[in-house]
């Protein structure tokens, strides 16, 4: 009986091949393509949405967001080839973070991330399926987001920016740069802050009564109010201000930098934003740093890790910075020791 071989004849070899030869000489050649070439050909296309608060034009957020990326990229993920990133921005308010998130989740994506405390409750409220992961939030716990910090327990994880007890560093640095102030305002918007103003507000008037300092709640709700809450603190003598930290008036802190000069207000903002923008001081955690560890935590739950179990980290990176041209334009001077324990100084 005569058995017969398929063969594949190429002229130009001037041989013939079997098709076993064959097949194991295209396996070698396709094992010994580069590995970035064999991923592009089979990963497949991840989504990512971001729900943002800030507007688009915000050069700052902007920064933060290309940290972010650039954080994925070192671990392998890259716009265009394995993720697609989609954002939402100007959510600002309850109607706009429904509408914005209800679109974001309709592209069916396998992640989805906050911007800050709002945002974070939209998403959360909006589905209990999807990771999530907040970039910088105030108290994840008591906004209910997760079971504790440890053990989240749900669908969300992320970043605390700054525990409450964080006002009182505040008040410190502010008498330590204005010693003639004896009353004190807090600026921050009920409801975009965290437990409604009360997270920080609380340790705020227990810190200032300790300093024997007069401690004053001033709640805006529309940037319009920031102007009149600013200049009714500024008809008080002596009178300082702390900006809370919370989404509201980082996104609008060049009105806020710019009144409270035009009112001599000697003031502390928890974001060296601020200051970039002609604030006196700032002391508070580096949000680029929360975006870089942001990008970690994505990794790791794009590569199959939960975000019930990753814990909420809290900060582990602190900037304290100056500026000495609008300290010398408020008549202040810097005490030399402060200078020294700054992260930056602006001359």
């Amino acid at each position: 009986m005569r058995v017969r071989v398929d063969t594949i004849r190429y002229p130009s070899w001037g041989v013939a091949m079997r098709r076993r030869e064959f097949i194991a000489l295209i396996g070698g050649v396709a094992a010994s393509l580069p590995r970035a070439v064999r991923a592009q050909q089979t990963e497949s296309m991840r989504k990512l949405a971001v729900l943002m608060s800030a507007s688009e034009s915000d050069k700052g957020y902007q920064s933060l967001l290309a940290t972010f990326r650039d954080e994925l990229g070192k671990l392998g993920w890259a716009e265009n080839r394995n993720i697609r990133l989609d954002y939402r921005w100007g959510a600002v308010d309850a109607q706009s973070r429904q509408r914005s998130a209800k679109e974001l989740i309709g592209i069916q994506p396998d992640l989805l991330l906050a911007q800050s405390t709002p945002t974070a409750a939209t998403l959360v409220q909006q589905t209990s399926t999807i990771p999530i992961i907040f970039f910088s939030v105030g108290d994840p716990v008591g906004e209910g987001f997760v079971a504790s910090l440890s053990r989240p327990g749900r669908n969300a994880t992320g970043f605390i920016n700054m525990e409450g007890s964080m006002s009182g560093k505040w008040l410190e640095l502010l008498r330590e740069v204005a010693p003639h102030v004896r009353s004190v305002a807090i600026l921050f918007n009920p409801a975009t802050a965290p437990g409604g103003g009360s997270y920080y507000l609380k340790p705020f008037i227990a810190a200032a009564r300790s300093f024997g300092l007069q401690a004053t709640a001033a709640p805006v709700h529309t940037v319009s109010e920031i102007a009149s809450v600013l200049a009714a603190q500024a008809l008080r003598p002596n009178n300082g201000l702390i900006v809370m930290s919370d989404a509201f008036p980082l996104a609008n802190r060049i009105e806020i930098v710019a009144l409270a000069a035009q009112h001599r207000l000697p003031a502390i903002y928890p974001y060296k934003e601020f200051v970039d923008a002609g604030g006196l001081l700032s002391y508070g955690n580096d949000l680029r740093d929360s975006y870089r560890r942001a990008a970690k935590y994505a990794n790791r739950i794009l590569r199959g890790e939960k975000p019930s179990e990753l814990p909420v980290e809290t900060p582990v990176k602190f900037e304290l910075v100056v500026n000495l041209k609008t300290a010398k334009a408020l008549g202040l001077t810097v005490p030399s020791t402060l200078i020294d324990r700054a992260d930056e100084v602006i001359e």
